[in-house]
């Protein structure tokens, strides 16, 4: 067993639902329904068509569908908590009625995260980890609900200019540290919090390559992984190729990242990076769990 799984049991509960994360690394994938995406441009803005995609990406072996309405691209702006609720609400509560997996929403505003889980959402994903609205915290604590807190130095807004860091690991480890205290001190319960360490949000390439060259570190802090990478930036960069063109390299860190013991990674390709952490964790379990 993996030894960032076995320090904590790699099983997160909430009423009515579970992530069980012991057997192999489980896939979150991608919805994004705004109408200036960075990775798909807006093709699902459209509530149909977004509903479609998710079920197709349910169908495809996702474990978790995690539905945005605000793009938090580099260098966007809040759309608003109304827009944003407008957006993401339809498509979540018909999802609801016909996947089996659980549906998180990804979302800074704690009343857009409140309708979602109305609608039949049970997990939040906070990008600002429950730094940018006072109510998120205790949202999630009445709620019971599972909170991902990622790290991001600055805003979308700023996180790319000139980001800088002394000892990138160091300190995102540190701020996960202090959110997670945070959060606990404002009733979440420690054992629905999963971590991520905010690959392409106020990072630059070097600084990403360090986060993925050494993720295991991240799992003396206790708690579950997940790792955003799919389609960002860093791989545009690093290999000179399009956003249209980065799904191959996408599947290739998501493969490394199941060889490390990462609990979730979050993509746009369901089918295919199920695929891969599935046969990552058969060729693991083959050599002895090494």
């Amino acid at each position: 067993m993996d030894v960032g799984r076995e320090r904590f049991g790699g099983v997160v509960e909430w009423p009515g639902g579970r992530l069980d994360m012991t057997g192999r690394t489980l896939v979150m994938a991608v919805l994004n329904v705004t109408p200036d995406s960075f990775s798909d441009g807006g093709r699902f803005a459209d509530s149909e068509r977004a509903v479609r995609h998710g079920l197709e990406l349910a169908e495809g072996g996702a474990d978790v569908l995690d539905v945005g309405g605000q793009s938090t691209r580099p260098g966007s702006e809040p759309a608003g908590a109304e827009a944003e609720a407008e957006r993401v609400v339809p498509v979540i509560r018909e999802l609801a009625k016909w996947v089996s997996v659980p549906i998180s929403i990804d979302t800074t505003e704690s009343a857009v995260a409140e309708a979602a889980l109305e609608a039949g959402a049970s997990i939040i994903n906070d990008i600002s980890a429950l730094r940018f609205d006072p109510q998120m915290a205790s949202l999630a604590a009445d709620r019971e609900v599972p909170v991902v807190l990622m790290h991001m130095q600055g805003t979308p807004a700023t996180m790319q200019i000139a980001p800088h860091y002394e000892d990138v690991r160091g300190e995102v480890k540190a701020f996960l540290l202090e959110r997670m205290q945070y959060a606990a001190s404002q009733g979440v319960d420690p054992q629905r919090i999963i971590l991520d360490v905010g690959i392409g949000f106020g990072k630059r390439l070097e600084h990403n390559l360090d986060l993925l060259a050494h993720i295991d570190d991240f799992f003396e802090l206790g708690r579950p992984v997940l790792v955003g990478h799919s389609r960002k930036g860093f791989l545009g960069h690093l290999l000179e190729i399009e956003v249209t063109e980065r799904d191959a390299a996408s599947l290739a860190v998501s493969a490394y990242l199941a060889g490390k013991g990462v609990h979730i990674v979050r993509v746009h390709q369901s089918k295919e990076t199920r695929q891969a952490v599935g046969l990552i964790q058969r060729l693991k379990a083959t050599a002895g769990g090494v």
